[in-house]
């Protein structure tokens, strides 16, 4: 009993709604009313006497009904399809007076698959250390509103979601943003969960950047030690060069008088003394 309240079909399939009541193999649909009515206001078929007396625009070459079960067959199934349906059967005695035999309710239930989901990494930002990206998972063609999860290494992040769709019984796309600061190659998962059965797509995200990192340069005071020390370093070297070349120079180039003076002392003849008798005597 509770099967035949609540129907489900999917989005251009044929289904069929059971009524609450069959007729007999001795009796025809000539002996009785039907309607079969939608949200209890709007008729989409009705027979009686055996014959069609109302039919809505909206399904119109889209319905059919069961001579004998009065089962409301529509075909191919739409989203505005979906939502509470009634069979109301009257049995026609006499001419003037009719005996209702049932009226309950029974619901369809409309679902369209949404598509495998579509995964997309942007980087926003890049270093060494890890890599910002913007990932952004995507399905569409959908309906209800169903769950859409994912995972980064099994582990399981929470979506920034967003919904389109026309109206509440339209179909509706589906995207799920998410920002990740990745540190290294992982597994992203994306899956979407619509009438018990899901959709997943999985994406290796990459660490696009491995650099070495740059040298931190030294602070100021370091930088002007060392040029202060350069400086003294290279100016002693020109002193001392100037030095060296000086001391060579009053060597190696006397003046040329102080050269004449010198042969002139050499060139002298030796001293001679002479020994005096009184000194010869002593």
């Amino acid at each position: 009993a509770l099967e035949k309240k609540v129907v489900k079909s999917k989005v251009g399939e044929n289904v069929g709604l059971p009524c609450c009541h069959e007729i007999p193999s001795s009796e025809s649909l000539h002996n009785y009313r039907v309607y079969w009515q939608k949200n209890t206001t709007e008729v989409v078929l009705a027979y009686a006497e055996g014959k069609k007396i109302c039919k809505h625009k909206r399904y119109e070459n889209r319905t059919e009904m069961g001579t004998r079960n009065l089962t409301l067959w529509i075909s191919p199934v739409e989203i505005l399809d979906n939502g509470p349906y009634q069979c109301v059967v009257q049995h026609l005695r006499f001419s003037q007076n009719s005996i209702v035999l049932c009226d309950e309710p029974v619901t369809l239930f409309v679902t369209a698959d949404f598509s495998k989901p579509n995964i997309t990494a942007e980087v926003s930002a890049n270093s060494c250390e890890s890599t910002e990206m913007v990932v952004r998972c995507s399905s569409h063609g959908g309906f209800p509103k169903s769950t859409i999860s994912g995972a980064l290494n099994n582990i399981s992040v929470v979506w920034n979601v967003t919904w389109v769709s026309e109206s509440s019984l339209s179909l509706y796309n589906v995207t799920g943003e998410l920002w990740l600061n990745v540190t290294e190659d992982v597994i992203f998962t994306c899956s979407i969960e619509n009438n018990g059965f899901a959709k997943s797509t999985s994406l290796l995200l990459k660490k696009t950047n491995d650099c070495v990192a740059p040298a931190v340069p030294p602070p100021y005071n370091v930088i002007a030690a060392s040029s202060i020390i350069i400086v003294v370093f290279l100016l002693a070297i020109t002193l001392a060069a100037r030095y060296l070349a000086r001391h060579v120079c009053s060597h190696c180039c006397k003046p040329q008088d102080s050269v004449e003076e010198g042969v002139k002392e050499c060139m002298k003849p030796p001293v001679s003394y002479k020994v005096t008798s009184e000194t010869s005597s002593l």
